[in-house]
């Protein structure tokens, strides 16, 4: 049955648009109001996407809305990481265990298919081109921009969602009352998107299921398959110093510094130039706030709750399950708003925080760690315990990426518990064959058995 309470989603991206369709299963009318125009209808221009890496839990919020099967048809399964060395050499390390992997998708494509989807529902209503400018917090009064007229108008939900992003015009309202507690971190670090288009065969320049890593200390590349052939390369670069974005001011430096930093990659990009210095520098911020809810009224989640760098890939799976999450809560408290946001909050908040700090560390790995021996050897003695404790041990990417029914803290503890059982063990191994002296495998037995 229909139920009359007004709902607004702001936001028309990712986590908007399958709140929107949540919202609209369990019978509420939903308007969904999005600043941008319609990326359907509009080139809303790029140069600064990151590829999305979907993983299990996205999976599972996509499969529950029936668009799962549709996705996998144009998303790539990465198994691996694959380093370059700077003589473009490559090591391989596996994501999980056999046939497990990451999920290659375009951010647009995944955004058009679930507004084609929202589109399809009778219940909700689209609203593109209209910007958040203020929220009164007392009474919900929403004033709106309509960017197309430029002129101002005003709505009044009963319940707002704020899927509006890490820059969220409802979060900057609550922002303004009283004990809102609100932090926000940059990394020394922006980003900038490159390319390497397909072969003369419209096939894929390197190893097609892969996620490509140029580790280099203090900054690194990556680049992410697409369906044409093409890859997606993200650069992630000091701001300032040397080298750094502002450093490299011409194209002979530019060409210079990559020819001797990336080398086997920049023979592969043949537009580095126009496209280094034509696509925008992207942040990179880590947003935490609370409370996230007001009321029964008011409820952040996504970006706008919980920004977080995209080192560990779970940026968009951590908004899906905030939408899984609350999937759960409307189905068990019906309309007792405010029960269902003060748990959502509860539940959310410890594990959100989780992620936001694991990002952050996988970028050190990522940039520094993977090209080290040492961590290399690290990693294949844990595929060993692994392989020895099933029950007892999973790596921490494993917990994070690949068991969705366990909590982002949960995993976060369990890692910091087995990094410091790696940390003695590692004191006794030189090499892959020493897993297999007897002090190691008593260690491990008095830790795990």
């Amino acid at each position: 049955m229909e139920k009359t309470t007004q709902l607004s989603v702001m936001g028309g991206g990712l986590v908007g648009c399958l709140l929107s369709l949540y919202l609209a299963k369990q019978g509420y009318r939903v308007d969904v109001y999005e600043r941008r125009p319609d990326l359907r209808r509009t080139d809303i221009g790029g140069g600064r996407s990151i590829n999305l890496a979907l993983s299990d839990r996205g999976w599972r919020a996509l499969e529950t809305i029936g668009i799962a099967e549709d996705i996998r048809k144009v998303a790539i399964p990465m198994y691996q990481r694959v380093m370059h060395d700077k003589n473009g050499n490559l090591s391989f390390q596996p994501y999980g265990q056999e046939g497990q992997a990451i999920y290659s998708v375009s951010r647009g494509g995944l955004n058009q298919a679930l507004l084609d989807l929202a589109e399809a529902e009778p219940t909700i209503s689209l609203h593109f081109q209209q910007q958040v400018m203020e929220v009164e917090v007392a009474t919900n009064k929403v004033t709106m921009l309509d960017t197309v007229s430029g002129q101002e108008h005003h709505i009044s939900p009963d319940v707002i969602f704020a899927a509006d992003g890490a820059y969220s015009m409802v979060r900057l309202s609550l922002q303004k009352t009283d004990r809102f507690n609100y932090e926000q971190s940059y990394l020394d670090y922006g980003y900038k998107e490159l390319t390497i288009p397909p072969a003369a065969d419209g096939g894929w320049q390197l190893e097609k299921n892969a996620l490509h890593i140029w580790p280099r200390g203090q900054y690194m590349m990556i680049a992410l398959p697409n369906v044409d052939g093409s890859f997606t390369c993200t650069m992630f670069f000091p701001y300032e110093g040397d080298p750094s974005f502002k450093s490299l001011q011409t194209p002979e430096q530019l060409t210079s510094f990559f020819q001797e930093v990336f080398p086997d990659a920049t023979a592969l990009m043949p537009d580095l130039a126009q496209e280094f210095f034509e696509n925008p520098i992207g942040s990179l911020v880590t947003i935490k706030c609370l409370p996230w809810r007001h009321s029964g009224k008011i409820l952040l989640l996504g970006d706008a709750a919980h920004a977080i760098v995209p080192f560990y890939g779970q940026g968009m799976n951590a908004g899906f399950e905030d939408c899984t999450v609350l999937r759960g809560l409307l189905e068990q408290h019906q309309d007792d708003w405010e029960t269902i946001f003060q748990t959502f909050q509860d539940v959310r908040k410890p594990n959100t925080d989780a992620i936001a700090d694991l990002a952050v560390y996988n970028f050190i790995e990522m940039r520094d760690k993977v090209a080290d021996p040492r961590f290399l050897l690290q990693k294949k003695i844990e595929a060993k315990i692994t392989a020895q404790y099933p029950d007892s041990w999973l790596p921490l990417y494993s917990m994070v990426t690949f068991s969705p029914d366990l909590p982002y803290a949960e995993a976060l503890a369990n890692g910091q518990r087995q990094e410091e059982i790696m940390r003695v063990l590692m004191e006794h191994i030189q090499k892959e064959e020493d897993y297999n002296k007897p002090e190691v495998q008593e260690y491990l037995q008095a830790q795990l058995a």
